[in-house]
């Protein structure tokens, strides 16, 4: 993406209405992934729209995610991140390692089964090891996450002074990584009580929050791009007022 492009998408994120009077705080950890269908003549890409009675961007349309878990990083894996997929992923954090890098991605995995139904990995005769309750529905499905087929999209620090603040690491992986879905997980009284797929192109007419959006475009670049693991991410960060994209 060009420095113009890039400079539309900072100016657009810096002049989103947002209100900035809350108590600052540390940002979370947070992860989520982008599942794309390229199956057909448009890649399609998975949405959910959360809740009305929440919170935190009630009604908006996102990707499912979450804040990481302490123990993600230790569940067993069928393979494990490219190395130019870890090495971005720890640019820019305290004390990095292999494993905190397995983690951010992990995370995103376990998001996606718990607000989707859907398992993404690979099947195989033995269950794996998992290290808390949160995986146990990847054991009884006998589902290896498959973290090779992970690329790494984006990462986005909520500006200060906003209710919640997160740390998130943007994922992306294929359809075809759907290993076993759970039925029944999205309804009208769970987190996300609709699931689309949409091209890309398109949705950003859904009503989404401004960071949404622009990871959107960021991923339209990189299948465009080919989506080799070794393109530039951007990170998203507010400094001074203004937002910034630094290319990791």
């Amino acid at each position: 993406m060009s420095d113009e492009h890039g400079k539309r998408l900072t100016d657009r994120m810096t002049g989103s209405e947002r209100d900035q009077s809350f108590p600052d705080s540390e940002p979370r950890d947070a992860a989520t992934i982008m599942l794309i269908d390229r199956a057909g003549p448009k890649p399609k890409v998975l949405m959910g729209r959360r809740h009305a009675g929440h919170k935190f961007m009630p009604g908006k349309f996102v990707f499912p995610g979450g804040r990481i878990e302490a123990l993600d990083r230790n569940m067993e894996a069928a393979t494990e991140l490219h190395p130019d997929t870890q090495t971005k992923l720890l640019e820019r954090v305290v004390s990095p390692s292999a494993e905190l890098a397995r983690g951010f991605a992990l995370a995103a995995v376990r998001e996606m089964a718990e607000e989707t139904g859907l398992l993404l990995g690979i099947k195989n005769a033995d269950a794996p090891k998992t290290p808390a309750d949160d995986w146990s529905v990847f054991a009884e499905a006998k589902i290896f996450p498959d973290l090779a087929q992970m690329h790494f999209i984006a990462r986005a620090i909520t500006p200060p002074k906003r209710p919640k603040r997160f740390d998130t690491r943007f994922f992306t992986a294929d359809a075809t990584l759907i290993a076993h879905k759970i039925d029944g997980v999205v309804s009208e009284t769970s987190e996300l009580v609709e699931l689309v797929w949409i091209p890309i192109e398109d949705a950003k007419q859904l009503d989404m929050p401004a960071i949404t959006g622009v990871i959107l475009e960021e991923l339209a670049a990189r299948v465009a791009a080919g989506m080799a693991h070794s393109l530039p991410v951007p990170f998203y960060y507010m400094q001074d007022q203004k937002f910034q994209r630094e290319l990791l």
